[in-house]
């Protein structure tokens, strides 16, 4: 189906299994202004338009977008998702690209993708919560008046400040961790929000397989080269899913990472998420020796939700997220990441688990988006017309 006039290029689906409310269902609130501290509310989501929602492989951001639409339709919102037509997400789908454009990160690309979003969302839903980078800018130009809640899912740069400052008057930025906010300074991220996943999805695993595992793109900053030099240096195998598709990445490893690897590493590509799951199920550990300051870092909830520690270097968000012996450990280089994997009995998994249900949950994301999209809507309604 497509929405004429203003959106002639978006396609619109239901899928069969869709959670929430019917679409056109009747919803409380839904005059701008309302009272939205108990009403239904219609929620538009914009996913990045390079990877499909959830991801089939690689695609952290657009797994976090996944969880959070089905956590707000399972607490019965009106959820609408733009993203590539192939996602699978189980709410009312709208699409400008049938298949992910290629290649990744083009401007005009994306800018085609928010032109058809905020087309088809402004006016029709109470608040708009954008994933993309380009995505509010665009609003903004066009003269959207509808709430908008921007989530920074990649780092704060010189590139990308000012864009945020001009933004932040006018937009509710969110930052995934406390230390993505003290770097921004004194940009207005006023609201942090940690990921979260359902761990339903995930069975714990008994680690058994008697091998490290390492999950990331092929780059210096994940620490490809650190994870293989600490497994060799623990006397244990290392199975490595990785992205591997852009030159640069290529480059890496044939630079970095092929010079010190051995016949005990073993290189699989990118994985589906359930043969990922798997392998770290059964992984002593998950060995993720970043070298620079990720702003989140979902694979580690992910292993922890599978019962599986993480040896990570304290950078970025990973001492909000590791337990330093408790959930992992916190290493500064390799001999010692490699004294940790020697400790890594020390660690229960089962706390690891834990950790996960307590608070890295869908569960406790989706409330605090929810609580976030009404006081952007409070302020909303009291800001004079």
């Amino acid at each position: 189906m497509v929405i004429e006039p203003n959106t002639a290029f978006v396609k619109v689906s239901v899928g069969p299994d869709a959670v929430g409310p019917e679409p056109g269902a009747p919803t409380q609130g839904r005059r701008s202004g309302g009272d939205h501290r108990r009403s239904r509310l219609r929620i538009g989501l914009i996913a990045p338009p390079w990877v499909p929602v959830p991801p089939t492989t690689y695609g952290g951001t657009e797994l976090v977008v996944d969880t959070l639409a089905r956590g707000l339709a399972a607490q019965g919102h009106d959820v609408r998702l733009v993203a590539t037509a192939d996602s699978t997400c189980p709410v009312p789908l709208l699409s400008v690209f049938d298949t992910a454009p290629r290649p990744m990160n083009t401007t005009a690309e994306e800018l085609r993708h928010v032109q058809g979003a905020y087309d088809a969302l402004a006016g029709e839903v109470d608040v708009i919560h954008d994933h993309t980078n380009l995505g509010p800018v665009w609003a903004l130009a066009a003269g959207v008046t509808t709430p908008i809640v921007m989530t920074a899912h990649g780092p704060i740069t010189d590139n990308n400040r000012g864009i945020y400052s001009m933004l932040g008057t006018r937009v509710r930025l969110v930052a995934i961790s406390r230390r993505q906010q003290q770097l921004a300074g004194d940009l207005p991220f006023r609201d942090v929000i940690h990921h979260g996943l359902d761990p339903a999805r995930f069975e714990p695993g008994p680690g058994d397989g008697g091998y490290l595992m390492f999950v990331g793109r092929m780059s210096r900053e994940k620490g490809v080269r650190e994870a293989v030099q600490i497994a060799r240096g623990a006397g244990l195998p290392l199975v490595v899913a990785s992205k591997m598709r852009e030159d640069v990445e290529i480059a890496y490893f044939e630079e970095w990472v092929r010079p010190v690897a051995d016949d005990s590493v073993a290189f699989l590509g990118e994985l589906a998420p359930s043969e990922r799951d798997s392998l770290l199920r059964h992984a002593v550990a998950l060995v993720n020796p970043i070298a620079w300051e990720e702003p989140f870092g979902l694979v580690m909830i992910e292993a922890m939700a599978l019962g599986t520690p993480v040896v990570v270097t304290p950078r970025g968000a990973a001492p909000e997220i590791v337990t330093d012996g408790i959930t992992g450990f916190l290493v500064d280089d390799v001999d010692a990441g490699v004294a940790a994997v020697r400790r890594i009995g020390e660690i229960d998994r089962a706390d690891c688990r834990t950790a996960v249900e307590d608070y890295f949950s869908a569960q406790r994301m989706t409330e605090q988006h929810e609580a976030l999209y009404r006081d952007v809507l409070a302020r909303s309604a009291a800001r004079p017309s």
